[in-house]
């Protein structure tokens, strides 16, 4: 049986990881994601830091002309737990279904 992962589990988390592997081929810009996640700037950057700190994720902030940019991408380990977190959720319906 997989197993979960709790850093990913928590709701919001789940959600960013979820939009950040949706958009693999390209990092999602903060404001973006924190419209896809609906969380505030404080929150969202909170959760991210986390994420980071895991290795699930990697932020890189730079400029557009004079204006600040962040954005965010999931890493290969980041993709690899939240697919593994993914296959656990999975089991857990197809148990339940199987009742």
């Amino acid at each position: 049986m997989a197993r979960p992962d709790d850093l990913i589990h928590q709701a919001l988390r789940l959600r960013i990881m979820a939009a950040l592997h949706a958009a693999q081929a390209e990092p999602l810009e903060f404001n973006r994601l924190k419209a896809l996640v609906e969380a505030t700037d404080g929150n969202l950057s909170a959760h991210l830091s986390t994420l980071e700190s895991a290795g699930y994720l990697n932020i890189a902030k730079d400029f557009v002309g004079k204006k600040p940019r962040t954005r965010i991408a999931i890493t290969k380990p980041g993709a690899t737990a939240f697919r593994a977190h993914i296959a656990y959720l999975r089991e857990i319906i197809d148990g339940s279904l199987a009742d």
